[in-house]
């Protein structure tokens, strides 16, 4: 697949999708953009992308379609509702779906591209809105090895770590575990440091030792829910952007729906759901999903 040659319908350009387009135009591929929101549009066009009237107009010439959108049903109504593209899509053409949502429609939207001669893959993400805007994401990916190698100079472009997890909705469940795990270390993080900070303890001290030693993870090396502890983490910036409260929510509710469908059970997700769930009702849900911590801060530790 040539960078100089393929046209990429991009729709979605939010927190995640603006990034990633703008990488998609820094290595050589003309990106076809398309968002609900005016200011996100702008953004696509100052990083160089052009601007459709519409999601039906983007995908016009692509020959490939990628869309990065908030829930299931956003993604099946772009597919598949009454003004859904998957008829204007280019015969031949490749799709892949970059959102986070059910594998039981990932399954089904991918069913209905197949019907329509249409390749298409489910390749949600992990690494962040820093690893949007780097290139540096991971692609979790569900479908064919065929559409998977038609698709890796363009997730390439976005990505550094591709992962190809089994048939279509298969890069949804291993997202859904990824997510339920990060939901719950970063729950258990914020409950360990609040714990020490209530005994006395410096909250960076204590998560430089942590960051070092058995407890490290994502949350203690690259978002530190403690204020102050990482420059550039969102609990720094009153957390402010990075990963939404409500979107941990939901995908920690995909999680425990898929474990369901299967009898599986996930006692810890269940109680991480639970917490992120009151940190929403207690009126964080826009912000940073490390806000969790903000339930288990005693009087005088706030920040």
């Amino acid at each position: 697949m040539s960078t100089t040659r393929t046209t990429i319908a991009f729709i979605g350009l939010g927190h995640m999708g603006g990034p990633m387009a703008a990488n998609l135009v820094k290595a050589g591929f003309d990106v076809a953009a398309f968002d609900l929101m005016p200011a996100a549009l702008e953004q696509a066009r100052a990083a160089g992308a052009g601007i459709a009237a519409s999601a039906r107009e983007a995908v016009k010439g692509a020959q490939v379609v990628i869309s990065m959108l908030p829930a299931s049903r956003h993604v099946e109504g772009l597919y598949l509702g009454e003004q859904g593209i998957l008829p204007a899509v280019e015969d031949g053409a490749l799709v892949i779906d970059c959102s986070t949502i059910a594998p039981a429609s990932a399954r089904k939207v991918a069913e209905a591209a197949a019907l329509r001669g249409v390749a298409m893959i489910d390749a949600p993400v992990s690494g962040g809105t820093a690893g949007a805007a780097a290139g540096t994401l991971t692609f979790i990916v569900g479908g064919e090895t065929d559409a998977l190698e038609r698709a890796r100079p363009v997730l390439s472009a976005m990505g550094k770590n591709i992962f190809h997890m089994g048939a279509a909705g298969a890069g949804q469940v291993a997202k859904l575990c990824n997510n339920m795990a990060l939901g719950v270390i970063m729950a258990a993080t914020g409950e360990a440091i609040a714990l020490g900070v209530a005994n006395g303890l410096d909250a960076s001290t204590l998560s430089k030792m942590m960051a070092v030693s058995t407890s490290r993870s994502w949350a203690t090396e690259v978002c530190n829910p403690w204020p102050g502890v990482l420059e550039k983490a969102p609990a720094s910036r009153a957390y402010e952007g990075g990963f939404g409260n409500d979107l941990m929510l939901k995908d920690m509710g995909l999680a425990a729906e898929a474990a369901m469908s299967v009898g599986a059970s996930i006692p810890l997700g269940e109680l991480a759901r639970n917490l992120y769930a009151m940190n929403s009702q207690a009126g964080r849900g826009g912000l940073d999903f490390s806000s969790v911590v903000k339930l288990l801060l005693r009087a005088g530790t706030e920040h």
